[in-house]
C-alpha cells in the first residue's frame, strides 16, 4: 500500500543515510566568523567544552532564535464522499428518485382497470395512455409555484364565456390543488359571476371590501377567515368567490387604484387568484389587471362575432406594447350549442393557435349556458376533463 505524503510534516535532518556507520554525526554548519570547519570526530559520551572559545562566547554572545512555528492551516471543507469519480447521492435525491421511478400506479380506467377488479388485483396491468395524460394533467396543476399567480380572463364582448369559464377554471383548480383559489368578479359596475357562484348567508362584496380595508392593515392580526365577510365560499368546489356589486343604491366605479388594493389583499391569502373581467377594455381597472396578470385567458365561443372581438382585443393589445403577448396568453374555445360550425371552429381555432400559446376546447354543457347557478357536481365528464386539460395548460404557461 502506498502512503502519502503529508504536506504539512517537515523533513528530519536527524535521519542517518542508508548505510552509514552507527557513530556518524551529521558535521555542525561553518562559523560566522569565518573559521574553517573543524575535522569530524568520534561521537563522545558527553560533549567537551572547548576553553579557547569561552571568552568568545562570554563578550559575543549569539542570540539563538526559535523559528516561529507555521501558522494553522485554514479549515479547508472536505468533499463530498465519491465514489467512481461521481458524488454520492444525497437523502433527498434518494427521494426524489424513488418519487420519479414511482409512476402512477395500476390502471383504473378502461378494461385494464376491469381486469384488475375481476382478478382482485392479482393481474394490474399498467395504466393505458388516456389515464396516463389524466394523472399527468392533475399533477400539473397541482404543481407548487414560488409566489400567488394572477390569471385574467378576457374578452370585450359579452357572451363571451369568461363568467362561466372563470367558475369552471375555479371549480378545477379548487378540486385538483385542494384549494387556496379565488375568483373575484372585477367588473367597474355591476358583474354575474356572484349571481352564476353559489350564494351566501351576506351579500358583501368588493365595494364593501373596499370600505373595510383598514381592517387588513395589520399584516399579523387579520386572518383569512375574516374574509369570510365578504367571500363565498363555493363548498365541495374548493374555492371562494369575490362578487362585484349587486346593490341598485351603489354608483361609482372601480379604480385602477382600488383594484391594486383588492388585489394585493388576496395576494396575501390566495395562491390562485382567476379575476373575471368587464366588457370596456378602456376602463381603469381591466387595464390594471391586464397590467398585474401573470397570464390572459381569452375566451371565446365558436361564434364568428366573440371570435373576432378577442382578436380584435389581442391587436388592441399588441399595439398598446405588451411584451410576449403570445407567451403570456391562451385560448378556450367554449361551443354554445349542442352543435357548431365545424369550419369555424377549425378556423378560429388556426388563428388563436397562431396568436395565443393554445387552444383548448370546451364542449357544450348545459349547467353552464342555463344562466343560472352553476352546479357544479352536475357538470359533464367530458366538461370536466376539458377544463381539466385546459388549467393544465394554465398551470404549465405559469
Amino acid at each position: 500500500m502506498t502512503q502519502e505524503n503529508n504536506p504539512y510534516d517537515e523533513p528530519d535532518s536527524r535521519t542517518r543515510p542508508t548505510g552509514a556507520p552507527s557513530h556518524w554525526v551529521t558535521p555542525p554548519p561553518p562559523s560566522s566568523a569565518g573559521q574553517p570547519p573543524q575535522p569530524s570526530r568520534p561521537a563522545q559520551p558527553y560533549p567537551q567544552s572547548d576553553p579557547s572559545q569561552e571568552a568568545t562566547r562570554i563578550t559575543n554572545p549569539q542570540v539563538t532564535t526559535t523559528p516561529a512555528p507555521p501558522p494553522p492551516a485554514a479549515a479547508v471543507t472536505p468533499p463530498p464522499p465519491a465514489v467512481h469519480g461521481q458524488e454520492v447521492p444525497s437523502a433527498t435525491d434518494f427521494l426524489d428518485r424513488r418519487a420519479e421511478s414511482a409512476g402512477f400506479g395500476p390502471a383504473t380506467w378502461g378494461w385494464r382497470g376491469a381486469i384488475r377488479k375481476m382478478s382482485g388485483g392479482l393481474i394490474s396491468p399498467k395504466m393505458g395512455p388516456a389515464e396516463i395524460a389524466y394523472e399527468q394533467d392533475r399533477a400539473m396543476i397541482q404543481r407548487d409555484f414560488d409566489g400567488p399567480r394572477t390569471i385574467v380572463f378576457i374578452n370585450p364582448k359579452g357572451g363571451a364565456a369568461k363568467t362561466t369559464g372563470v367558475l369552471a377554471a375555479g371549480y378545477t383548480f379548487g378540486t385538483v390543488r385542494g384549494g387556496g383559489i379565488v375568483a373575484w368578479d372585477n367588473n367597474e359596475t355591476r358583474g354575474t359571476l356572484g349571481i352564476r357562484g353559489m350564494r351566501s348567508t351576506h351579500r358583501n362584496t368588493t365595494r364593501e371590501l373596499l370600505d373595510n380595508l383598514a381592517a387588513f392593515n395589520n399584516v399579523y392580526q387579520s386572518r383569512i377567515g375574516d374574509l369570510g365577510a365578504f367571500v363565498r365560499s363555493q363548498g365541495d368546489a374548493h374555492f371562494d368567490v369575490l362578487a362585484s356589486d349587486e346593490r341598485p343604491d351603489v354608483t361609482g366605479q372601480i379604480h385602477a387604484d382600488d383594484f391594486a388594493q383588492v388585489h394585493q389583499l388576496l395576494e396575501r391569502f390566495y395562491k390562485v387568484i382567476l379575476v373575471d373581467t368587464g366588457n370596456n377594455m378602456r376602463a381603469e381597472n381591466w387595464l390594471a389587471a391586464a397590467d398585474t396578470a401573470d397570464l390572459l385567458v381569452v375566451t371565446s365561443t365558436v361564434r364568428e362575432d366573440t371570435g373576432y372581438s378577442g382578436l380584435w382585443m389581442l391587436d388592441a393589445l399588441q399595439e398598446s406594447g405588451y411584451a410576449d403577448l403570445k407567451l403570456k396568453t391562451i385560448t378556450v374555445l367554449s361551443d354554445p350549442s349542442p352543435k357548431v360550425d365545424t369550419n369555424l371552429a377549425r378556423d378560429l381555432t388556426e388563428v388563436y393557435q397562431q396568436r395565443t400559446r393554445g387552444v383548448y376546447r370546451v364542449p357544450f354543457d348545459p349547467v353552464l349556458v342555463a344562466g343560472s347557478t352553476v352546479q357544479y357536481s352536475q357538470l359533464s365528464e367530458d366538461t370536466k376533463m376539458s377544463w381539466l386539460k385546459a388549467c393544465a395548460g394554465m398551470a404549465h404557461a405559469l
